[in-house]
């Protein structure tokens, strides 16, 4: 297991932990806004590890809290675009090459039930847009890859109590609960097949 993180300093105690609970786990960092930084994580995790089988694209940022669509700060619009949507695409467009030479893949782009076009609302206005396209890619790429043995899938793990919770890092991991969790499962044959819980999820 790979973890990856913008600091190597952050990584380090998390890699422990891991470790003592008697995982296989490596830190590498990453900044998924800097194509440099993408293409030489995959290029260390192949070099170490001989492949790449899974990807986990859950990087990401709110800053716009309180933003409005007809007035927005664009300079937050694109550094959440850029970390958001783009830094997931750099992740798959440097991993999907190694997971081809093996005939195997998966792909979890991490969205937000923010991100659902059926509940869309006007707050967090660049995270919403942001994490609805990223749902839009990860259907893209699953048609894409149809049939080559690389799965593309999105889910949602409900509010976490992260440093993205605005502060509400005290929550207990059984409050918020009533927020949407969901996973989409879109199959080989591409986007048209069946989904795994609430069908809702791609019908953004």
């Amino acid at each position: 297991m790979v973890l990856a993180g913008r600091s190597e300093h952050s990584l380090a105690p998390v890699v422990e932990k891991l470790r003592q609970q008697g995982c296989s786990a490596v830190g590498q960092q990453l900044d998924v806004t800097d194509p440099a930084s993408v293409a030489r994580a995959v290029a260390d995790t192949v070099g170490q590890l001989g492949r790449l089988d899974v990807l986990v694209n859950n990087a990401g940022v709110a800053i716009d809290r309180g933003q409005r669509a007809a007035s927005p700060d664009f300079e937050k619009v694109a550094a959440t675009l850029n970390a958001n949507l783009m830094g997931a695409w750099r992740c798959c467009s440097a991993a999907i090459p190694e997971m081809t030479k093996n005939g195997y893949g998966r792909i979890v782009n991490v969205s937000s039930h923010l991100a659902s076009l059926k509940n869309m609302a006007d707050t967090n206005v660049s995270y919403r847009v942001s994490k609805a396209a990223l749902n839009a890619l990860t259907r893209v790429l699953a048609s894409e890859l149809a049939g080559t043995g690389i799965l593309v899938n999105t889910c949602s793990p409900g509010r976490m109590a992260t440093r993205m919770a605005y502060g509400e890092t005290s929550r207990g991991p059984t409050e918020g609960a009533d927020t949407p969790i969901w996973l989409a499962t879109l199959p080989d044959d591409g986007p048209s097949g069946g989904f795994f819980a609430d069908r809702q999820l791609l019908e953004w």
